[in-house]
This record gives C-alpha cells, structure tokens and sequence, in this order.
C-alpha cells in the first residue's frame, strides 16, 4: 500500500428518488415498511487504484458518475457500499468556493480552508504569501468575501486549493475560472505539482488537457467504468461513448486501439459504416450530439436529411484532433428541381462569432441541375486548425433565383465540434509555426 496513493474498492452509491418531498416522512413512517422512493444507482461496484505521483484523467458524459466518486473519495458523500483508502492529505476542487465564509475576509478563509485541510496556523503562515500572490486580488484579500465578484471569489478559492501543496490534489471541471492568463497559471502550477511528484486526480470535459497532462485515464459511463488505460486510447472509446457506437465489449475497445492506417477519406468514411454497426437505412445524424434547441428553416424545396462530421479514420464523431483531417458531410433531398444549388458549412464558437467556413460558390464548384425527387450527398475536406475547444457547426443549402438569396433549408448550430488539442497558441487558429535558432 505504501505506493499507492488512493485505492477505491467496490464502490457502489444508490440514491434514493422521490417523487415528492412528503414522501420522504411517509415511508420513514410506515409501519409497513412500504417504499416510496426508486433506487438510482450512481456508482455501480468501481474499483480502481491511482499510485503516488500519477495524475489521472476521469473522464464521461454527464451524469457517468464522476462527481459522485469525487465526493465519496473527499468524504462529502458516504457510500452505500465499498471502501476507499487514502494515504496522505486530499485539496480538493468539487465546488470553488465550498467551505468559504461569506462573511469572513479573504485572508480569514485562507487560514480556516488551510485548517479543514489539516494543516496548522504556523503551515499556513509560510503558504500565506505565496496564496495571495497566486490569487491577485489586490486588497480585497481583507475584504468580506460576499463583497466579491465571482471572479475574485473563483480566483482565491482556486489559490488556496492549488498552493497549499497537498499530497493529493482533486480537480472537478475548475480550470476554466478567470481570465486567460489566470487559466495559464494555474495549468502551469498544474504541471509544476505533477512535476514535484504530487498525486492528481483530474476531472474535465477538455480532451486536450488529459492528453497533455495525464499518465492514465478512465472512463466512466453509467456508474460503471468501461475502460482504463493510455489517454489517447482512452478518448479514442470515449467519443465512441459519445456518439452511442460504444457496447462495452472487449473487442470494441481492441477495434479502436487497433486503428487501419487512414487510406482515402471517402472510402474510410463508407466503411466506417460497417465498422460502427451501422444498419441499412440508418443516419449519420444519429451517431452525432446533435444539439435540441437548434434553429432549422428553409422553404424545403430542398432538404438538409442527413449529416456526418468524419474523423481522419473515417469514423463519425463529434471529435477531431487539431491539424488531423476531417470531412463534413450531407444528404441533401431535392422536393424540386433546382439549378446550381449551393451547399454550405460554417463554425462559430459558443459565443456565436463565425469563425471560418465555405461554400461550393467559394470552391468553384459547379453544382448543376438536380431533378426533383434525386438526393445530392456533399462532402467538404479539410483539416482541423482551431484551437482546442468546444465550437458550433451550421449547415446550409441555398441558392439564387432572379439574383436574390433563397434558402432552402438551414441547420443553425445543428451539433457541436470538440477540437483536441495539446497545444494552445494566440488567437482562434494556429498557424503550426515553424521555428529556427541561430546563434
């Protein structure tokens, strides 16, 4: 036990759901002992050890179970049943903020963080300097916490967690507070505690940064984990999780580790539908995260009835790896006849500034006469230049009757692209510089 760090053993937690609050006293009440609550099972039997000095990544959908087994490895939540062990002292980052005072200033917080954590008055006044300096507040350090901002408050909760050196950091989704620089900063003191040899457990969204940062990951889907191992391979299965082409057997995963070298895009792109399990008749559309509130419109003359986006190996995913090819794609159904129609995609980021895109007029392409009653499939390739993050795709089909703009049908931010990436440069694309040193 001495090498590892924390050991997780058959953890199972169920909740109980009721309907109604009044429920919860009537079935406390019953003299019959009748239930009035179902069983939600959020953790099912896990089981897994993280040595000392690893950092792993836990990555899943919503609702996988993440959350909950971060809460019971902390002590917030209690399990139903299973053990977990622990060797050396946790600073965990669940909820920014959690165990602040309002009323107490930000120095206040600092010292009663520091002594929930186990640390002493004396400990803390050696990490003081460094928690302000990291947090850069200015002087509301001895200001009221309410009087805050929530960036204030995210930045000097962050500082306490990160800079109080603890054997074993948790981190919950909280890398993304402050600004851009601040963000910075915290990655680097990230890597600066797994380069001293710190234990992390690190929960995110942001495939790139498990790429970067982790030794190992694990994938949770429905309580369960499915799968453990290298990083890469491990996202490989999760955006397979994602767009429901994962069953959980064990040739599944050994499909996705053992990828066929990339041949042509079109022809990988064909027989991915095979590989993924596709049936006859079944749509690319349902293999993506398709967004709910999207906005569609369009006389219907023409009909967007499909859509893909493809991944270098020709597999429908909602993920690509930043400069790795991609292809998007769609099925287009004409309910009449219509010359030289135009087909076109665009991205945007989340705050809804278009980023980049085309169409067949920019390309050249000439798209001719198709009948009423024919479907049209177009593919646009490119590769993959945005950051890493999470952007937009809107598709379009269109055309021009007497020298005006009509539209046919138009998917506005019809599903999302998360781009992977392990390196970030400035601004919304990276222009993969090359560089020569002379001296």
């Amino acid at each position: 036990m001495s090498d590892i760090a924390i050991k997780v053993s058959n953890l199972t937690k169920i909740y109980k759901l009721y309907d109604k609050p009044a429920l919860r006293l009537k079935e406390a009440l019953s003299v019959t002992k009748k239930k009035y609550h179902k069983d939600f099972q959020a953790l099912n039997d896990v089981s897994f050890e993280i040595q000392k000095g690893e950092m792993l990544g836990i990555i899943g959908k919503n609702g996988a179970g993440k959350s909950t087994i971060l809460k019971i490895i902390t002590g917030v939540l209690t399990p139903t049943s299973g053990t977990v062990e622990i060797n050396g002292k946790i600073s965990a980052l669940l909820e920014l903020g959690a165990g602040f005072n309002p009323e107490y200033t930000g120095i206040e917080n600092v010292y009663l963080n520091g002594t929930m954590i186990g640390f002493t008055k004396e400990e803390m006044d050696k990490k003081i300097d460094d928690i302000i300096g990291f947090a850069d507040i200015g002087d509301f350090i001895n200001q009221p916490v309410k009087t805050y901002s929530s960036g204030m408050f995210a930045r000097l909760a962050f500082a306490v967690a990160i800079n109080v050196e603890p054997d074993i950091l948790i981190v919950d989704e909280a890398l993304s507070v402050g600004d851009v620089f601040f963000q910075a900063k915290c990655y680097k003191k990230l890597e600066d505690l797994k380069n001293s040899g710190k234990t992390i457990l690190f929960v995110t969204h942001d495939m790139g940064s498990v790429m970067k940062y982790c030794n190992r990951a694990i994938i949770f889907n429905a309580g369960s984990i499915v799968a453990q191992g290298n990083p890469a391979e491990m996202i490989d299965i999760y955006k397979k999780i994602l767009v429901g082409q994962f069953d959980g057997d064990k040739k599944d995963v050994d499909d996705l580790i053992e990828k066929d070298t990339p041949t042509e895009l079109m022809e990988n792109a064909k027989r991915s539908e095979k590989k993924a399990g596709l049936e006859p008749g079944t749509k690319w559309q349902d293999y993506m995260l398709v967004n709910p509130n999207s906005q569609i419109y369009g006389d219907k003359r023409a009909e967007i009835v499909d859509f893909g986006i493809f991944d270098e190996n020709g597999e429908i995913t909602n993920t690509i790896y930043k400069f790795k090819d991609f292809s998007i794609r769609m099925k287009i159904r004409f309910n009449e006849t219509i010359e030289n129609p135009i087909f076109a995609f665009s991205i945007k980021d989340i705050k809804g500034t278009e980023l980049t895109g085309t169409n067949t007029v920019i390309e050249k392409t000439d798209t001719g006469v198709i009948r009423q009653g024919e479907e049209a499939e177009i593919e646009f390739r490119q590769k993959m230049i945005l950051q890493g993050g999470q952007y937009l795709l809107l598709l379009g089909c269109t055309g021009f009757e007497r020298d005006n703009l009509v539209v046919y049908n138009r998917l506005y931010d019809i599903c999302c692209i998360n781009v992977i990436a392990d390196k970030t440069t400035v601004g919304y694309f990276d222009p993969d510089s090359g560089i020569t040193l002379t001296k």
